[in-house]
């Protein structure tokens, strides 16, 4: 077949001669490609494997799609390249944290709060109110004794508890503390082997890893485990007992950004050695709000878990007032109804005062205004209490500094229990 190329002259003429020219460049140019291909192949790729310039290596490949070595450069008086065959890995998956919670698991288990409720004077009725967790920590002869939360067994009438294997376990309340939050359970040790190690929680670092052991949204998800660190030592947070809209107490816990869920109350907070550091307490629960969970440190705990075992209860020095915090009232009344000079800046005003109490021996009388105790200066009536309850003893005396219309007064209590 001929090729005909019409031009712009309208004039008809053959290209023969310049087709076969591009046809003998074309043929040129692949046998030069192809020589230079081969040369780069053959000499030049070698030497860049051997230098290590390039930044991937090759593989031999099967039919099947399986690789089944790698191309290794060798010393020049064998061949310059042998066949090395890939072998398959072996990874040890038994970290740090698997071994952690196999030996700890255990002593974490599920705390079942049993009541009875009536429907009228024939009928009554067993339900569930609320699950919870547990924490063996101490195992004596047969006995077994469980820290959890005081809101996990509140209102009970018959208390459960369930290991790691679904036994079940009656247990006796061996008594419990609201301001804590904090309850000892005792049971029949026959069926339990494991006791959790304690720690240290006052040596805690922020960033420090920790694992959190619990039954969360119930015993359906029993032992489940997250993991996460501490965000924080040492938080205060805010607690309304009474429902007022008022902080009655402050709780000093650890903060984790470790999954704590309903459930997980009175779990296990736990470090790297497997020690128990803090007692699952409470999360924030709010939309906007995202993995800030807190524990009570163990450190704190322990007097309070030992003083439940031995006695039933928290023994408190009592001063026998019905106080509140001087910021709750308005301040136009610190002036005119309380008489309070301009520079106090905080303090808590007395309400009432309990009949034959040791505030009542004291002479301290309504609407006298504490402004410091033994010296240390309180603003709320949180700091009433914990005053109260961490510094003093039934029998210790107590300086009360305060103002009456005005005029700054000092007296001597002595404390008793409450």
């Amino acid at each position: 077949m001929i090729r005909i190329v019409y031009f712009d002259d309208g004039t008809n003429r053959s290209r023969n001669k310049r087709y076969r020219r591009n046809t003998i460049n074309l043929f040129l140019s692949l046998v030069i490609g192809v020589v230079l291909g081969a040369f780069l192949f053959a000499v030049a790729l070698p030497k860049l494997i051997e230098l290590d310039l390039l930044p991937y290596q090759f593989y031999v490949v099967s039919e099947q799609g399986n690789i089944v070595g790698q191309m290794m450069h060798t010393t020049q008086e064998e061949s310059t390249y042998k066949l090395d065959p890939i072998r398959p890995v072996s990874v040890d998956i038994a970290t740090q944290v698997t071994s952690i919670v196999e030996r700890v698991t255990p002593a974490v288990v599920g705390v079942e709060n049993l009541q009875t409720k009536s429907f009228n004077f024939w009928d009554q009725a067993s339900y569930d109110g609320g699950t919870g967790s547990g924490v063996i920590y101490r195992k004596e002869a047969d006995r077994a004794y469980i820290v959890t939360n005081h809101h996990v067994i509140e209102g009970a009438d018959q208390i459960e508890i369930i290991l790691e294997d679904d036994t079940r376990l009656i247990a006796e309340l061996k008594g419990s503390d609201l301001y804590t939050d904090l309850a000892v359970l005792e049971v029949d040790g026959t069926h339990i082997d494991v006791v959790i190690e304690l720690g240290n929680s006052e040596l805690t670092k922020v960033g420090e890893p920790v694992i959190a052991i619990g039954n969360p949204l119930g015993l359906g998800l029993s032992g489940s485990v997250t993991q996460g660190i501490i965000s924080g030592t040492q938080r205060s947070i805010p607690q309304d007992f009474s429902g007022d809209g008022l902080a009655d107490w402050q709780a000093d816990v650890i903060q984790t950004d470790a999954a704590i869920n309903p459930g997980n109350s009175g779990g296990a907070l736990i470090n790297m050695q497997g020690q128990l550091i803090g007692i699952n307490s409470m999360k924030i629960n709010q939309e906007a709000v995202e993995g800030i969970g807190f524990a009570i440190p163990i450190n704190e705990a322990l007097p309070v878990i030992q003083e439940l075992e031995q006695t039933g209860q928290v023994t408190r020095a009592f001063l026998g007032v019905e106080a509140y915090s001087l910021i709750d009232v308005p301040k136009t009344e610190w002036k005119r109804s309380l008489q309070l000079p301009d520079h106090v800046m905080g303090g808590i005003y007395i309400q009432s005062v309990e009949p034959f109490t040791p505030a009542d021996y004291a002479g301290l009388q309504p609407y006298d205004v504490i402004v410091e105790l033994d010296g240390e200066p309180v603003h709320t009536i949180v700091d009433l209490r914990k005053f109260l309850y961490q510094k003093k003893q039934p029998g210790d005396t107590m300086v009360v500094d305060f103002y009456r219309m005005g005029q700054a007064e000092q007296v001597i209590v002595e404390l008793t229990k409450q």
